[in-house]
């Protein structure tokens, strides 16, 4: 069964700039795939665009359709309910994304208690539940995220995105500015959560290394097109087209 089906997609921001050109992607419930290329080729804006998280002014163009539903023609309503319960996004620099200022149990309670109409000790509950499930004792949930490491706060990023159990996650270079140790870390336990839960995983990244050895398959973004697509070995071992085969030997 086809979880995410995209067709056709383009960005352009306000000030002109076409950042993703005609992308045709698909993903089957539960498979992995990765998005690779170098800085500014249009994987990260793709990945906001899956969630409607671009800015204001930005044209959309094609369709992005999760479990059949389009995304880009969606209410409002119904778009918030699906950021969480259909599809969550794991983003870059945990230290950014995080509200420095709350502790992060109550971020990681936050979408329950919002989309899954829990009480106050169910959502404690379950946030304890997911510290868990990342690694984490329970008790950090009292932290904030000034006194957590950096692979901590990326763990905690990552129990914020399962939180409302969804069926799709979208990992935007999880493993930026952590060290290679943590990074492998990390990349089993994506790897591990994706495989227990039956989830669909899009990872974003320049490391075209570090996706074949998570993802089910690959596309390659250039210019904001995918120029090569297919199974993960096949890609990364024998790509056809130059950019992907540079990508590889890097």
């Amino acid at each position: 069964m086809t979880l995410l089906d995209v067709r056709g997609l383009t960005v352009t921001y306000a000030d002109g700039a076409a950042a993703v050109r005609g992308v045709d992607l698909s993903l089957e419930a539960g498979g992995t795939l990765g998005i690779a290329g170098e800085s500014g080729c249009g994987k990260s804006t793709l990945a906001l665009a899956l969630l409607r998280l671009l800015p204001p002014g930005t044209r959309v163009g094609g369709a992005v359709l999760l479990d059949g539903e389009d995304v880009l023609s969606m209410k409002w309503g119904r778009v918030r309910a699906v950021r969480w319960a259909g599809a969550s996004i794991v983003f870059q620099g945990a230290m950014h994304s995080l509200n420095p200022v709350r502790r992060v149990g109550d971020q990681i309670a936050e979408p329950i208690l919002l989309h899954r109409r829990a009480g106050p000790a169910g959502a404690r509950r379950r946030t304890g539940e997911l510290l868990e499930q990342v690694g984490l004792p329970a008790a950090r949930a009292a932290a904030y995220p000034h006194e957590l490491s950096g692979g901590q706060r990326q763990r905690v990023m990552i129990a914020m995105a399962l939180a409302c159990d969804p069926r799709l996650i979208v990992a935007d270079e999880p493993t930026t500015a952590l060290d290679v140790m943590i990074q492998a870390q990390i990349l089993r336990l994506i790897g591990q959560l994706v495989a227990d839960q039956d989830v669909g995983l899009v990872m974003i990244s320049h490391d075209l290394a570090v996706l074949a050895d998570t993802c089910d398959r690959l596309a390659v973004m250039y210019a904001g097109r995918v120029v090569e697509e297919g199974p993960a070995g096949q890609v990364y071992a024998a790509a056809r087209h130059p950019y992907a085969q540079a990508l590889s030997a890097a």
